[in-house]
């Protein structure tokens, strides 16, 4: 694959390979040990100390920006580098909205489907067609065994949501408690979860605004926190309680994904009163989480009509601190199940386009099954390209280059190059070869749709050769070009 694939490439990453940052790590511990146990190992912490740390270093040649302007965004909470300590063989990479859009692509079992060989199948083809980092969202079997075999085998950042473990470790969810919470926070910390998901915006107080819902809670945290605090009749222990989780957070350089527990299920359900009132409590938490110096994202909907995609950014943005927008899809209509990768990748687009930083796919089985490797694969394409149409649609440095070299690819019927710079080159090449499959057909100045006589760039370029000009100022900037997109 072309551009800048980081860890997608085609590397055998499930083989092993030396940790990339072993000597970055141990160093810093090293530091950390003189420095009268005062353990806080994050990003944020180094980068408020005017530290360019090797991860941003790293970053900044990924992303073709400065490392000053990565370790300031980093400073200030408007980027994220999420990159737990003991998570040595990932290859570091920034969430935020001074760099390229990101995705995430889900994966994990359930308590009904799925083993270890399977998630790991999952991962290889979420991060061979390019996801950014892979959440594991396993309830079921041995969670913490998937768990470590998907940490060992990932180039890229792996995030968590503690609660499912604590839930599968209780015989009813009335059972849970903060310590039990703490105990799953600290062992996925100490196994390497780069980043977790945390409900810790659902207050008690909230819960009746869902009443009003078509779809009531439909996140799985949410509506576990929400019967928790209605059985007992208490305030979300998450909250209350968040200052020792920021302890742990610091510790292991661990990031947070706020949860949106009351996100919108539905576009009836969008922008409502549930749903803004839990997003001013993230804002709350995300400067309680910055004074411990602890990394946050926020994380958003969900299901949203298109003319509300601006203002959710915008409301996060204010209340939120401008601290990076994660979000899910959204979906912009609610009609078609088994193709929400497509009605999510329309909103996701546009978000992106607007300000959010990071996009959680959505796959074609969602609200259907647990998505099987082909359903990875078709989340992540369909998602790279609404990060890409949004890093085109905001300029970002290079974003349109690999676009560029393949328009003229096209134009001047390179049909190999054509196939290489593609999100999935396997796929348009099969495409084309099912009417013309001869090798012959690989510089035809046609495809089966127009045929030889119909080819309106064949016919263009006859149309100026009759007027003396040829095609060598296209090859040339082509060739330009394509080093440029191959050596990004």
């Amino acid at each position: 694959m072309l551009g800048d694939p980081g860890p997608q490439g085609d590397r055998d990453f499930l083989g092993g390979v030396m940790a990339l940052r072993d000597g970055w790590i141990e160093k810093r511990e090293a530091e950390a040990a003189k420095a009268n146990g005062n353990r806080n190992m994050s990003q944020m912490n180094f980068a408020r100390q005017s530290v360019i740390t090797e991860e941003m270093q790293y970053v900044a040649k990924r992303e073709k920006l400065e490392p000053e302007l990565i370790r300031s965004e980093v400073a200030r909470g408007r980027c994220i580098i999420p990159a737990n300590i003991h998570h040595r063989n990932l290859e570091p990479m920034a969430i935020g909205i001074a760099t390229k859009c990101k995705i995430n692509a889900n994966i994990g079992n359930s308590a009904t489907t799925s083993n270890i060989d399977e998630e790991l199948k999952k991962l290889h083809h979420a991060v061979h067609y390019g996801a950014d980092t892979v959440m594991d969202l396993s309830t079921g079997g041995d969670i913490p065994v998937i768990r470590k075999a998907i940490i060992e085998a990932s180039p890229v950042p792996v995030g968590t949501v503690p609660v499912y473990e604590a839930i599968s470790r209780v015989r009813r969810p009335e059972d849970l408690t903060f310590e039990l919470m703490l105990e799953v926070i600290e062992e996925q910390a100490e196994q390497g979860v780069d980043y977790m998901t945390i409900h810790a915006g659902v207050m008690r107080e909230h819960v009746p605004f869902v009443r009003k819902r078509i779809t009531g809670i439909v996140s799985r945290g949410g509506s576990l926190m929400a019967h928790w605090m209605e059985h007992h009749k208490k305030q979300n222990f998450l909250y209350e309680r968040f200052d020792e989780i920021c302890k742990v957070f610091k510790k292991h350089d661990v990031s947070f994904s706020l949860g949106d527990g009351l996100r919108p299920g539905c576009i009836a359900d969008a922008s409502d009163e549930a749903q803004f009132a839990e997003l001013k409590v993230l804002g709350e938490l995300t400067k309680k989480a910055w004074e411990h110096d602890v990394q946050v994202m926020i994380e958003g909907p969900g299901h949203i009509p298109m003319d509300r995609i601006k203002e959710q950014v915008d409301l996060e943005m204010e209340w939120c601190h401008e601290a990076p927008f994660y979000t899910l899809g959204p979906l912009v209509i609610d009609i078609a199940p088994g193709y929400d990768h497509i009605t999510s990748a329309i909103g996701a687009a546009m978000i992106g386009w607007h300000g959010a930083s990071m996009l959680c796919y959505v796959t074609p089985k969602e609200h259907l099954g647990l998505p099987n490797p082909e359903d990875v694969k078709q989340g992540v394409i369909a998602y790279k390209i609404a990060a890409h149409a949004a890093d085109v649609a905001r300029h970002r440095p290079g974003a349109r280059d690999r676009d560029d070299a393949l328009s003229y690819a096209r134009f001047l019927f390179d049909w190999n190059k054509q196939f290489e710079l593609s999100l999935d080159p396997d796929t348009a090449r099969a495409m084309h070869d099912e009417n013309l499959p001869d090798d012959f057909y690989k510089e035809a100045k046609f495809c089966s749709m127009c045929g030889p006589k119909f080819c309106s760039m064949n016919i263009t370029q006859l149309a100026e050769a009759e007027s003396g000009q040829d095609q060598a100022e296209r090859k040339q900037k082509f060739v330009e070009l394509l080093a440029k997109v191959q050596n990004a």
